[in-house]
């Protein structure tokens, strides 16, 4: 019988995220950077709901599938490049200019109940009145940045 490494790595979990229709997707590796709600009036717009959920991850991360671009620029200055579905128009995923680093997925992709809850809040000063944050959720009046 051969010794077993202890030190060997399990290997990375993989999430995939994807529009209504199937035909744009993308791939992540590792538990997420962070889970979190924006309540500002541009994702309200954009989501058609009254918050967004999303998932911050680390590169790399692989995209299949065509995707059509909105740049935004938040309140700081950040510019925002998100990407939806021309087919079905699901917003699957987005970027911030020069944080090659990362992406931010929309939860609600990933069609998955289980996925961890957010443990933040922005622009709380927003929130519809009825929505009720997970206990612990740090929650910010504006964006922190």
């Amino acid at each position: 019988m051969e010794p077993v490494d202890s030190s060997a790595r399990q290997p990375m979990t993989s999430r995939t995220a994807s529009c209504s229709c199937g035909q744009l997707r993308i791939e992540v590796n590792g538990e997420p950077r962070g889970v979190g709600v924006c309540h500002c009036l541009a994702c309200q717009r954009r989501t058609g709901s009254v918050f967004a959920a999303l998932a911050g991850f680390s590169a790399p991360f692989r995209v299949f599938g065509t995707a059509t671009e909105y740049v935004r620029t938040g309140d700081h200055g950040s510019r925002f490049t998100f990407r939806f579905c021309p087919v079905c128009g699901t917003t699957v995923f987005h970027t911030e200019e020069g944080e090659d680093d990362r992406v931010s997925v929309a939860v609600g992709a990933f069609a998955d109940p289980g996925f961890p809850a957010p443990t933040v809040s922005v622009y709380d000063c927003r929130r519809h009145p009825w929505v009720r944050l997970p206990a612990g959720a740090q929650a910010f009046d504006k964006d922190p940045g």
